[in-house]
């Protein structure tokens, strides 16, 4: 049987970045209650955008979009890093909580370069 790619849930690195989305709103769920609308807010943003701009990219059906679309996920997964170091910084996540999202971020990002090589 073929292993076929049909359609965005399909790819691994979707799959992944929604597996990110979890753990950043779990994550933060126990920050303090003057970042609901700071750095808990732009996180959530932030990495709500890595799948769905994977998501976009695939549903726009050509080649040329679709790389820009997972250029911009690159981008995100950028900005979230950031954020998950500035976290860090103030005390809301601990160094084991940044060491899993930065490797998780970083296995998505090199999943999304090859991805993109391959379009």
């Amino acid at each position: 049987m073929e292993n076929r790619i049909t359609g965005f849930k399909d790819l691994i690195v979707w799959q992944k970045g929604i597996e990110l989305v979890k753990n950043i709103y779990e994550i933060t769920k126990s920050f303090p209650k003057e970042e609901l609308y700071g750095l808990s807010s732009q996180m959530r943003r932030c990495v709500i955008s890595i799948p769905s701009n994977i998501a976009e990219g695939v549903r726009r059906r050509h080649r040329k979009e679709y790389k820009q679309f997972i250029h911009i996920s690159l981008g995100s997964s950028g900005e979230l890093e950031t954020q998950i170091i500035i976290a860090k910084e103030l005390g809301y996540i601990d160094e084991a909580q940044k060491s899993n999202l930065s490797e998780l971020i970083d296995h998505i990002c090199r999943m999304l370069v090859s991805l993109s090589k391959k379009l």
